[in-house]
């Protein structure tokens, strides 16, 4: 498109001057070449001026003559750029840039006008006149350099929504992150550094107690102390030592010596931990810390208390200074009484803020305290009858002795008392451990004459032979190779039940068993308790043992009868005499009665095992022939057991003179026993004692014994006496 042509604008003085632009653009519409291309560049100034020439070669005045005019600054453009592009296009893009700019109505001061207007309408200024330069030629003209344009701003609007998008992405990220932190990762964040900040502590759980039939505590614990020593942190360890002795009751040297400093066997670290002391009470703990002594710490302890020390003390046991059982009914129920100790967790700040953190991470444990358990045995009695054991033991040397008091017919044992004792609260303070168990339980013997009433029980029931029964009576039989003879010869004579067992004859024993025979012989033992143990409740019971029948050598036939070539407990022997006293009754005898849960429950102990022997008018017949051995005293003799009737009760029994075996060997001396039943008419009470003597002093001792125990039994329990005019009246010959 052609670019306008602009009118000639006048000056000041009123005459007309055509711009650059009109003279360019004469020269165009002439066909000559106008003004620029290279030669308008060659007119480039070092100002950035151009010559403008009149009418096509130099500006012509009003006179005709040629001016010479620099363009003014003012009216350059501000683009850098238009001087190089009008060089390229030969000066036609800025003329037709110039022509294009008119007055417009409206700008912001009303008229907008070009640069070079502004200039034109202003008087030229005066200058020194000067050798005029030859004129180029049109073609050699600079091109006019166009005003640089201001660098265009950035809108700010722009910018403004820009920072604030910016800004809301920002705090949109930030939003979200506190979010997931929150509630999706927190414990991730919240545990990282748990461990170091978590303090556990044990809650103790106190070891169940073991009480009597009554509720009186025979073995608790109580709360107590333990000292102990960092060697690494004492000072002096033998000041030290010093100063704790009287207080622990433990020699300097003693103390002195835990506190070297030492490494652990096995390790290369240093020991910094020594107990001192256990089970210290509580005052003289407080005594300790008081001294506030380097080194020297105190922690909670328990301690086992045994209130009667040696009451019982063989059944009880004891436990290690751990509280976990080691012998007797601690070890035996070590699991139902230890108690399971609890633990609490929390988290605790460092350094001096090293306490709980309230509302942080806490989890506790709660402990569990031990059941306790209650006996069958009464603490009064159980006094009573090793008080009256330890004085008739006292008149033999080196012996062994065993009682047993049982209930009728519940078949609980209410005393269970062995010779020698001990102290259960220090148990290290004996001659050996042997002296620490329990007699009853594992003291193996033959039992002897006692056994009789086996043999005499099953005759009866199996109808061998009735009350009535008599036969002469040999004063020795032989059964084998062996001869068999009586302590007390009838020289032939016919002698009644009553008579052989009041006298304890073996030869009238023997021949009844040969007609009862072997194998119903082994059967009754076996129905009346002997080769197994009973299941008290005690540890390590013994079992003993019955003669298999293939072992039977012609010996046995007279041996077994009469209580030898057989081993039993004592306590395996009283319930087979509680069987007798209640009607035939096998009742397995038991020591727990019921158990004490950690919340209180009362449980009672499993039912015992109970199975019928003989029947109730065999086993009647047979109290009323033993009632014969404590009350037949005349010209015929006097029967085995006078010394173990009670005054004013009706008593049955059976006296027993049999051997001791150790693993198995046979010890010297004698075992003398005596188990009888009162009252005999109704009996409630079996007691029965058995003594291991060196000397064969036994038998003097365990009728004796068992007459004082059984008298303070029926005392103790308020039992009436028999009435005297319904006792029996034996006749030991009878015609």
């Amino acid at each position: 498109m052609p670019p306008r042509s602009e009118e000639p604008r006048r000056d000041a003085t009123g005459s007309r001057r055509g711009s650059s632009s009109g003279a360019r653009g004469t020269d165009r519409r002439s066909g000559e070449p106008g003004g620029g291309g290279i030669s308008d560049a060659r007119a480039y100034t070092p100002r950035g001026r151009t010559i403008r020439e009149g009418g096509g070669a130099a500006r012509t005045g009003v006179g005709g003559g040629a001016e010479q005019r620099r363009t003014p600054r003012s009216s350059r453009s501000g683009d850098p750029f238009r001087p190089a592009l009008q060089v390229l296009d030969g000066g036609q893009a800025g003329a037709a840039r110039a022509g294009r700019r008119e007055p417009v109505a409206g700008g912001r001061a009303g008229v907008v006008r070009t640069v070079s207007a502004r200039r034109d309408a202003e008087p030229a200024p005066r200058r020194r006149s000067s050798p005029r330069r030859p004129e180029r030629p049109a073609a050699a003209r600079r091109p006019v350099r166009k005003p640089r344009r201001p660098p265009k701003l950035a809108d700010p609007r722009f910018r403004l929504r820009l920072g604030t998008v910016l800004a809301l992405a920002l705090f949109t990220v930030i939003g979200i992150r506190l979010v997931v932190l929150q509630t999706v990762t927190p414990p991730a964040f919240a545990d990282g550094g748990l461990d170091k900040r978590l303090h556990s502590v044990e809650l103790p759980a106190p070891r169940g107690a073991i009480y009597d039939r009554t509720g009186d505590p025979l073995a608790h614990s109580v709360e107590a102390r333990y000292i102990y020593a960092d060697p690494e942190l004492v000072k002096d360890r033998f000041a030290t030592a010093k100063l704790l002795s009287p207080l622990l009751g433990v020699p300097v040297s003693e103390l002195a010596e835990k506190m070297q400093r030492r490494t652990r066997p096995g390790t290369t670290k240093k020991s910094q931990f020594e107990y001192l002391a256990r089970g210290v009470e509580v005052d003289k703990a407080k005594q300790i810390m008081a001294l506030d002594l380097a080194g020297i710490g105190v922690h909670r302890d328990e301690r086992r208390e045994v209130p009667g020390n040696d009451l019982a003390a063989n059944l009880l046991g004891f436990v290690s200074q751990d509280m976990v059982g080691l012998e007797g009914l601690e070890a035996k129920y070590d699991d139902l009484l230890e108690g399971k100790p609890g633990k609490k967790t929390y988290e605790v700040g460092q350094g001096d803020l090293a306490a709980p953190i309230p509302g942080g991470y806490s989890e506790t444990t709660e402990a569990k305290p031990g059941s306790s358990l209650v006996l069958t045995v009464d603490r009064d009695l159980q006094y009573r009858t090793q008080r009256i054991l330890t004085s008739q033991m006292a008149q033999t040397r080196g012996s062994v002795g065993a009682a047993v008091i049982m209930e009728i017919p519940s078949g609980e044992v209410l005393a269970q008392a062995s010779y020698p004792g001990y102290n259960a609260a220090a148990p290290g303070e004996v001659n050996s451990p042997a002296d620490r168990a329990d007699a009853a339980s594992s003291f193996v013997v033959e039992p002897g004459s006692i056994h009789k009433a086996i043999t005499y029980g099953a005759a009866l029931q199996e109808g061998v032979i009735t009350p009535d029964t008599a036969f002469p009576v040999a004063n020795t039989i032989t059964r084998g190779d062996t001869p068999f003879s009586d302590t007390h010869p009838v020289n032939g004579r016919r002698m009644g039940i009553p008579g052989m067992l009041a006298f304890s004859s073996n030869v009238g024993t023997i021949e009844i068993a040969g007609k009862l025979g072997r194998d119903r012989l082994i059967d009754y033992q076996k129905r009346f308790g002997l080769g197994r143990p009973t299941g008290e409740g005690m540890p390590g019971e013994a079992p003993g043992r019955l003669l298999p029948a293939d072992e039977w050598s012609g010996s046995s036939y007279g041996s077994v009868p009469i209580g030898h070539s057989v081993d039993a407990t004592p306590l395996q022997m009283a319930a087979a005499y509680a069987a007798i006293a209640n009607n035939g009754t096998y009742v397995q005898p038991h020591l727990i009665k019921e158990v004490i849960g950690p919340n209180g429950k009362r449980t009672p102990a499993a039912a015992p095992v109970t199975r019928s022997v003989l029947s109730p008018q065999n086993a009647a017949a047979l109290r009323r022939m033993l009632e014969a051995v404590t009350t037949i005293d005349g010209p015929d003799g006097q029967a085995t057991g006078l010394a173990a009737a009670v005054p004013g009760y009706r008593v049955a029994g059976k006296t027993g003179t049999g051997r001791r075996f150790v693993d198995g060997k046979l010890q010297t001396g004698q075992v003398g026993s005596f188990i009888g039943m009162a009252p005999a008419e109704k009996p409630r009470y079996v007691v029965a004692v058995f003594v291991w003597s060196p000397g064969g002093e036994g038998g003097t001792v365990a009728a004796p014994a068992f007459r004082e125990m059984m008298g303070f039994t029926l005392a103790h329990y308020r039992v009436p006496p028999s009435a005297s005019d319904k006792s029996p009246k034996f006749e030991v010959f009878p015609r």
